[in-house]
């Protein structure tokens, strides 16, 4: 099964996830995970894949500096996602 690496982010009001030029937001990773699978769908509409597992990493830069130190990771994650 092919995965996507996606890095991720919290905004404040929106997690993000970000490859490229591809961007999904979501008030709650749920959503993010619904917004997400849409645009994968309908960058390729035709795949005859039946799921797709997506890793998002969370890109700490956007945790301030000095709290870094006191854990190698925020939050990261896999989802399996269903184009069924």
């Amino acid at each position: 099964m092919e995965m996507l690496e996606f890095s991720l982010i919290h905004d404040g009001r929106h997690w993000i996830a970000e490859r490229e030029s591809t961007q999904a937001k979501g008030e709650t990773l749920p959503e993010l995970d619904k917004n997400l699978l849409a645009i994968l769908k309908n960058r390729a509409p035709k795949t005859n894949k039946k799921q797709i597992k997506v890793r998002m990493t969370f890109d700490n830069r956007v945790i301030p500096e000095w709290i870094r130190q006191y854990s190698n990771h925020y939050f990261n994650r896999i989802v399996t996602l269903d184009f069924s």
